[in-house]
């Protein structure tokens, strides 16, 4: 689009214009020699401007010449000329696909098989006992070390090194005595 240029005797103007919701914007003075942003042409480097001036053609090969050589191309499909090995296998796949989803039978066998299937209780392997016994020992060493936690705090409050506990710290002296009953429990279990 031009922008329309007002010529005055002061010089150069850009005329006043309206804008859409109906209120005019002021006419613009212009030094010689601007261009407007829009009329800007867009920087296009070296290598833009090099392939758009390449032919599509080979060098030597005219243009009727090209027509009826792809006209003569034997064993090129209409819709799949162009296409690699896989890419074609995957056009098979997805119209084979469409038609699957056409028929709309897959959904009925679907829903017969999952009311088929029955689930049964689950059967515990010689492995889940040794791995149970595994969890039972990580849980023993946890406890022995919120344990040995504990007992270095109450040495530190007793020795006055940590002379006002904290909520958090007081908390952890108070289940002192549940970790001690847990720690029994898990003993006599294993």
């Amino acid at each position: 689009m031009a922008t329309p240029y007002v010529t005055d005797e002061s010089g150069k103007f850009i005329a006043a214009t309206q804008r859409p919701d109906g209120s005019w914007r002021k006419p613009r003075r212009v030094k010689e020699g601007y261009v407007p942003q829009e009329e800007v042409p867009v920087y296009e480097n070296k290598y833009v401007k090099f392939f758009k001036s390449k032919p599509d053609l080979p060098p030597g090969m005219s243009e009727p010449a090209a027509s009826a050589a792809q006209q003569k191309t034997p064993g090129c499909s209409d819709d799949s000329s162009g296409l690699s090995k896989s890419a074609k296998r995957n056009m098979k796949r997805k119209e084979k696909r469409k038609q699957q989803h056409q028929q709309g039978g897959d959904v009925g066998e679907v829903t017969d098989a999952m009311e088929a299937v029955a689930i049964s209780e689950p059967v515990v392997a010689p492995d889940a006992q040794e791995s149970s016994d595994a969890d039972k020992a990580k849980k023993i060493k946890n406890v022995k070390k919120k344990l040995r936690q504990v007992e270095e705090l109450q040495q530190k409050v007793d020795s006055g090194e940590i002379k006002t506990p904290s909520r958090e710290q007081l908390e952890k002296l108070g289940r002192a005595e549940t970790l001690r009953a847990e720690l029994l429990q898990l003993e006599r279990e294993s």
